[in-house]
């Protein structure tokens, strides 16, 4: 991200404050961080991490969609980087109460806004097994897609994660059922995806990141699955066809054999860095 000391950042997914703690080291005491987070939990925790900061950082409850709004109400009027960390955090998967991983019984819940009205449970206890069938392959690219679906309206409701997941596992042809990650994986991402809205939220988000970029002003994006990163390069091919980016990674930096040794779950990322190059 080429941050240097004085540097006004937005951590558009804050999380629990590693990638803001390590930010403002390098951005020095005269630097500022605006962090947002839609986990109000994740928020909490982020603010202890960072409290002898002081007023040079400020945490937001809010998603990346409102992030030229976070901006203004601020009186923030340009950001020289921007930095987006996509998907679920470790903290949420291993929290049985948040439902999102299928490892550990928990509700039915996925939120990562828990302000918000629509959870797991409503999806796969009221959709119709054609809304659930797209559902899947669209978000989690699943290739048993219809047989999953048609196994949960069979068999709901569901509650529990653990419950959904045993169903699923079902539902799959037995060969499909010892491959390399676990049969219910593609299910769950969809459903999460689905209930936090993160396809539709994203493009606006990282438009908005863009404009808020001073020139020379750089936006890095670290995705985990394939959806996510086609829309990163998507927005920003595109804006740098308008003039208005340069994309410094014509390939996505992916972790290196060292560092998924060390952290299994960097093996899927996928990051890519743009930088401004007008007004």
């Amino acid at each position: 991200m080429a941050l240097q000391p004085g540097f006004v950042v937005v951590d558009a997914t804050v999380g629990l404050g590693g990638h803001a703690e390590a930010i403002l080291q390098a951005v020095g005491p005269e630097g500022r961080l605006v962090g947002i987070d839609r986990d109000q939990e994740a928020l909490e925790r982020a603010g202890k991490r960072l409290e002898n900061e002081g007023d040079r950082v400020k945490l937001v409850h809010g998603t990346f969609g409102e992030l030229a709004q976070v901006l203004m109400e601020r009186e923030v009027k340009g950001a020289d980087a921007v930095l987006f960390d996509l998907g679920v955090s470790s903290y949420q998967l291993d929290t049985p109460e948040r439902g999102f991983s299928f490892l550990r019984e928990g509700p039915l819940d996925m939120r990562m806004d828990q302000t918000q009205e629509r959870t797991a449970a409503e999806i796969i206890n009221g959709a119709r097994v054609q809304e659930l069938t797209d559902l899947l392959r669209e978000f989690g690219q699943e290739r048993w897609a219809g047989r999953i679906a048609k196994a949960i309206v069979r068999e709901r409701p569901f509650t529990t994660t653990t419950a959904l997941a045993q169903a699923i596992r079902r539902a799959v042809p037995s060969s499909a059922r010892h491959q390399r990650i676990d049969p219910a994986t593609r299910t769950f991402q969809a459903l999460r995806i689905a209930v936090n809205r993160e396809m539709e939220v994203l493009p606006h988000g990282l438009k908005q990141a863009i404009d808020c970029l001073k020139p020379g002003g750089r936006i890095a994006v670290l995705a985990y699955h394939s959806l996510e990163d086609r829309i990163a390069k998507v927005v920003l091919r595109e804006q740098a066809r308008e003039g208005r980016l340069k994309v410094l990674t014509p390939k996505p930096i992916r972790p290196s054999e060292k560092e998924v040794a060390r952290n299994s779950r960097s093996r899927s990322a996928h990051l890519r860095i743009a930088q401004r190059t007008a007004p």
